[in-house]
């Protein structure tokens, strides 16, 4: 077997199939990658969302024994919407991250990979492989950046010199003994814009993020967010982009290459108030084809009622009222009393001491008591 060849005809593969970019890894551990997330887990920096075993994320002969080589995709996804709907005072949008376009890329870069393996077992049928995308064991950036991909930015993203960091990563440890490329050199320089922009200090310093500060992490949790959190969300309902919209390697970086990755523009940058009574059915139509929707509507709900609250949005009181008074889930109806005293409506005292009244739960009590002290600041 011709390896050189065997890569060439991949390499050409990969582009006939839609993928942006290839690049090639040794599976030597990645001690450096092991060092860092030892010190992560040691401060409280981890999400809980990563593989929890870290010899499994900086090791990948044990995630697949006898590897020789990793290939790293990459691919490009829009960052600009196109015929954007307008948010006015009455009809307040929220909007998802452009990580959450279109189709789940979980599924297309699957789909790529997938395309990949059949194309090498076709040539090498005794090889073996395995594929990940987000969730697998390995760090698709630590992969990403050893095979040449792009260089990891202070914003923790995966920069190309191509594409900025508007990509997705994904990555297939195989034993065939592909020739690795070589990395690229970090281009961020003294450049700080990502770390000065972070709303929340996430960014402790280039390439260490707190994820628990994250407002990307933050979208995504499902119990009552920190007060000092509530004010940072603004009309976010799914991550946050702000670390990359700052970023000068992003500059003028918009790229329409794949027609899964197109948003409807309805879906991510939605009215906020129909959020507030949207069903479990309505939901998984609507979003469920959107990586945004992972985590179900609860979070997404709340985040549409901290925006509305951003907003000041006085024509959403009677759907707050209704959510504080009926809904059946604590975060929600003590969340929707939060945002009754941040809009501070001229009904909104006997909104809340009525809801008081009839309110059993100790935390959404709390709740209500922190939305009348708000209508008295």
């Amino acid at each position: 077997m011709d390896i050189r060849q065997l890569q060439e005809e991949l390499i050409q593969y990969s582009k006939e199939i839609g993928i942006d970019k290839i690049g090639f890894a040794s599976v030597a551990p990645f001690s450096e990658l092991k060092e860092r997330l030892i010190r992560q887990q040691e401060l409280g920096y981890q999400s809980g969302f990563e593989e929890p075993d870290i010899e499994k994320r900086s090791n990948p002969e044990l995630v697949l024994p006898q590897a020789k080589s990793i290939i790293a995709i990459a691919l490009a996804y829009p960052s600009k919407l196109k015929n954007a709907p307008r948010s006015t005072k009455t009809e307040r949008r929220g909007i998802f991250c452009r990580a959450s376009w279109g189709v789940d890329y979980h599924h297309v870069l699957r789909d790529r990979l997938s395309k990949l393996e059949g194309f090498l077992l076709e040539r090498v049928p005794n090889s073996r492989m395995k594929s990940m995308v987000d969730t697998g064991e390995l760090s698709d950036r630590a992969v990403a950046e050893r095979a040449g991909i792009g260089w990891s930015g202070k914003n923790c993203a995966t920069i190309t010199p191509e594409f900025g960091s508007y990509v997705y990563l994904g990555e297939m440890i195989t034993t065939i003994p592909f020739i690795p490329d070589q990395p690229i050199i970090d281009r961020c320089g003294t450049c700080t814009k990502c770390i000065d922009a972070c709303p929340t200090g996430a960014l402790v310093q280039g390439g260490q993020l707190d994820s628990n500060k994250c407002i990307a992490f933050l979208t995504q949790t499902k119990g009552f967010l920190a007060d000092e959190y509530r004010v940072k969300i603004g009309n976010r309902l799914y991550g946050c982009d702000t670390c990359q919209t700052v970023c000068p390697e992003n500059k003028g970086k918009d790229f329409h290459l794949h027609e899964e990755m197109e948003p409807d523009p309805e879906l991510v940058k939605p009215l906020l108030k129909p959020l507030l009574t949207i069903t479990n059915r309505e939901f998984k139509e609507r979003f469920g084809p959107l990586s945004g929707s992972w985590r179900g509507k609860k979070p997404i709900q709340r985040n549409a009622i901290l925006a509305l609250a951003h907003f000041k949005d006085e024509t959403a009181i009677p759907e707050l009222t209704q959510v504080l008074l009926e809904d059946t889930r604590p975060v929600l109806r003590g969340t929707a009393a939060w945002a009754i005293g941040k809009i501070g409506q001229e009904d909104s005292r006997t909104i809340l001491l009525d809801a008081r009244k009839r309110e059993k739960d100790l935390e959404v009590l709390s709740e209500i008591e922190k939305g009348l002290r708000l209508l008295e600041t």
